[in-house]
Formats: structure tokens, sequence, C-alpha cells
């Protein structure tokens, strides 16, 4: 449960990244030295140093690794959250023995007594008890985790393993639910098979458009939703205009309704784009190209015309 984008790369990449790292390290500046060269500090230099820990500690280079997390403990401190983290998943990687590793979880243990709040910390502890086959108290770990952040997407896909690795089919679902309704994924790919289905397409898009409700409920500001929202109700919409004002069976969104929610769409991917660009506090954060994919469905003439000149 961290920097899965790292984790996800090929064991071939990993090692030529591995093997680059005694070169990057000496051509990179050390933290005692950054003070004369302040002002051309990277945040990119620190994301290198925490990338290279976790492929080297794949392909079995520990000293690179073990340089390269002095070099943020050097200029983060031994106290940052995302540094302990580190230094954690490092003295998981070189330990020998499940005793070392009893160790560290009491390590876990102490610091999340002090701060209950290190949330990378608490996924490290969690990842340790999986992996030390103590199932039932990494998913009891986890829906206390999930109490103070709900909206944890990895936490929950993380769930919804150790839930089918238990048995527990149900549970498993639900954790996968709220996933989907985090990510409106569901809703995104009911929508695209509604798009080409011959037959029942209306009933195909309306649970889209269920999914898309659902996915915003939970989060109130999700771009995503809002534009999935957006999309499907003017496809409903269309659909009733072309002679299906009745709706087929068991359809429960009205034509007045879709016009609601489509209105409820359009109001609120107007007040993400407005207070998105002027970097209001809490509307930062979202993805240029769902802004400019949101400016475009809301206004398509006029997005066409500023990409032109």
């Amino acid at each position: 449960m961290y920097n899965s984008s790292i984790v996800q790369i090929t064991p071939s990449l990993a090692s030529q990244i591995s093997r680059q790292a005694p070169d990057i390290l000496r051509n990179t500046t050390p933290v005692k030295y950054l003070d004369f060269l302040i002002a051309n500090e990277s945040s990119d230099l620190w994301f290198t140093y925490e990338g290279l820990i976790l492929t080297c500690l794949r392909t079995g280079d520990e000293k690179s690794a073990h340089t390269s997390l002095q070099r943020l403990i050097d200029r983060f401190g031994a106290d940052n959250e995302r540094v302990m983290a580190l230094a954690g998943l490092y003295k998981e990687a070189v330990t020998r023995d499940d005793g070392e590793l009893y160790s560290i979880l009491e390590e876990y243990d102490s610091i999340l007594l002090r701060d209950p709040t290190n949330m990378l910390v608490s996924k490290r502890r969690i990842t340790l008890l999986t992996s030390l086959g103590r199932l039932s108290d990494a998913i009891s770990s986890l829906l206390k985790l999930l109490d103070s952040s709900p909206n944890d997407a990895e936490a929950w896909a993380e769930l919804s393993d150790l839930y089918v690795a238990q048995g527990m089919y149900p549970q498993a679902i639900f954790a996968l639910e709220e996933l989907l309704l985090i990510h409106a994924r569901l809703g995104e790919i009911l929508y695209i098979s509604g798009s080409i289905a011959k037959i029942g397409m209306e009933k195909v898009m309306t649970d889209s458009l269920k999914s898309f409700c659902r996915s915003i409920e939970l989060c109130d500001n999700y771009l995503r939703g809002y534009y999935g929202l957006k999309i499907v109700t003017d496809r409903l919409l269309a659909l009733q205009d072309q002679g299906n004002q009745s709706s087929e069976p068991g359809l429960s969104f009205s034509f007045q309704k879709l016009k609601d929610l489509n209105e409820v769409a359009v109001t609120k991917l107007s007040e993400i784009i407005r207070r998105s660009a002027r970097n209001e506090l809490g509307w930062q954060g979202y993805k240029m190209t769902e802004l400019i994919a949101a400016k475009e469905i809301l206004n398509p003439r006029s997005v066409s015309q500023s990409v032109t000149r």
C-alpha cells in the first residue's frame, strides 16, 4: 500500500533503474551542500530518491536504498510522516526473520500511539500484518483507517483483497462497490456499454446514471462524477426526445427528473471550473485534462475556438 505506480513497474525496468542508482546518487548534491543551492532545489530530486529506495529494494541493492533514505532523512527529518513510512519499508525489506518483523510492528504501534493520524505508517502496519499472515488484524486496521478516511480508494481495494482471501465474498463485493463509487468507473463502463448496446440501451444508461449519482453522494465535488452525470442525462434526454417519452418499464427517472439532474451537473461543473481557476482552497488538484473536458461539454464551441487560436 505504498506508491503503487513504482511497485507496478516491470522487473526488467526496476533492474535497469537500480543499476543506474549509484551514478544517480553520485551526481546529485548531498543535503549538507543544499543551503548554498536552495533556490535550485527541486521536488523532483526527492521523488527520485523515493523511487530509488523502492526500486533498489526490489532488486536487492540495499546500499543504494539506504543512501537514498538517508538523503531524505537529512532533508526532511526522521519524524517526517513520509520518511517514517519509507524507513519502515526499508527495515522490513532488509530483515531476515519474523522476529525482526514483529519488532518493526511494535515500532509502528509506538508511532501510531503518539500520532494516530499518521496514515502512511498505518498503511505500512497493515501491509506488515498481511505479510505476517494476520489477516483478521489487517482487516480490523483497514476498517479503522477507512472510518477516518472513507475516500481512500487504495484502502478499499486492499480490504476487498483481504476479504476474498478470507472467503468473505459479500464483504469483498461491498468494498469493491465503495471503490467503484470513488472512481465512478462503474458508471463510465455502463455508459460505454450502453452506447454500443443494440437492445436495452436505456436500461443500461439508467444504471450508469444511478452509479454516477452514488459517486457524487460520496464525494460532493467529484468532477468525474458530475461529468458522467451530464453526459448520461444528455443521452437519456435525447432518447426520450426521439419518441421514448414513456420510457421502458421499470425505469425510475422521469423526463423532468433527468432535466433536473442535468441542471445539477451543469451548475456543479461550472462551479468546479470557476473555483479551480481561482485556485481557491479546497478546490485544487483537479487534472487539467478533466477541467478541459468539463469546459468542452458545457460550451464545446468556446473550447474549440480557444484551441484553434
